[in-house]
């Protein structure tokens, strides 16, 4: 387990916001690699202590996988006291639950790259680097990255922190850039083409397949050390316009792109990339999936939704 060599051996896992995009595949690799994975419906609520205390002591996990969270970064402005509530009250009572198991989990926090904010274009970034949060989101879970260090600390609780950079795949939802694109695209192909709507495209992040991401939790919580924090990510950037060139040559027809002043953030991260290099030492973690693939099978789930 984490802490120690650890083998890969079947163990009993807990996941808050099982039944979202990430959750998703997680339950779907938990399942694959011989795990029992448990995810509580919705009733059981982060921001309910009693509640999930009552739920994660009946359930005796041996890790805990915390993703239950506001994760749209658009709408932790307008929703910043919601945000903060889910996001790190939410951790805090999620802690204290694992706190008061009769045998503690290790638990796996899903932090993200949001925490590191602005940083020079050429920079990339290692966990060493300042924390710098520029929204509302990224307050929340850097306010949660420390609850979970404070939780090591002075209870010895073994906490992973994992900061996840952009991940995508098919089955997430249009509030996010890939996901969004992928959708106008799709419905300007099924008009034979046509205008795209597009926000901020000189914006640069590190994009990760999401079935990846999930291998590197599970192997965080078997082999991250307790205390620390690790990124997840590919270590390559590519800018929202070419990601966006990749996608429209994917289409069965021309697209044009139109800028929408309604799509930008009020406060856009101009680049984002991550090193992995802690992860890949700690766990010998690579992603696997070509972007290419993953935007290929993210139109391919559009398709099946819209046509």
């Amino acid at each position: 387990m984490a802490g120690s060599a650890g083998s890969l051996s079947a163990v009993r896992a807990y996941l808050t916001g099982g039944t979202g995009f990430v959750g998703e595949w997680l339950l779907r690799h938990l399942s694959d690699e011989g795990d029992t994975a448990i995810a509580p419906g919705p009733e059981v609520d982060v921001t309910v202590p009693a509640l999930i205390a009552a739920d994660l002591k009946q359930a005796t996990p041996d890790v805990v996988y915390h993703l239950a969270a506001l994760t749209h970064v658009g709408q932790s402005w307008r929703e910043p006291a919601e945000t903060f509530r889910v996001n790190a009250v939410g951790t805090l009572n999620l802690l204290e639950a694992a706190a008061a198991c009769d045998v503690p989990p290790v638990v796996v926090l899903i932090s993200s790259a949001e925490v590191y904010g602005p940083a020079p274009d050429t920079e990339t970034l290692d966990e060493r680097a300042e924390l710098r949060p520029v929204t509302p989101y990224a307050v929340s879970k850097v306010a949660a990255e420390f609850l979970g260090l404070q939780a090591y600390l002075g209870r010895g609780l073994r906490v992973v922190r994992a900061r996840a950079f952009n991940h995508v795949g098919p089955g997430q939802v249009d509030d996010f850039v890939v996901a969004a694109l992928a959708r106008r695209m799709v419905e300007a192909e099924l008009r034979k083409g046509g205008e795209v709507k597009v926000g901020n495209l000189t914006a640069s992040r590190d994009f990760t397949d999401v079935r990846d991401v999930v291998r590197a939790y599970r192997l965080l919580a078997l082999y991250g050390a307790a205390g620390e924090a690790y990124n997840v990510c590919s270590g390559r950037a590519i800018s929202i316009a070419d990601l966006a060139s990749q996608m429209a040559g994917m289409l069965s027809c021309e697209v044009s792109f139109v800028t929408d002043p309604e799509l930008f953030r009020p406060v856009e991260v101009p680049v984002l990339v991550g090193d992995s290099s802690k992860l890949v030492a700690a766990t010998g973690w690579q992603p696997t999936i070509a972007l290419a693939k993953t935007l290929s099978d993210v139109l391919e789930y559009w398709r099946g939704r819209l046509a």
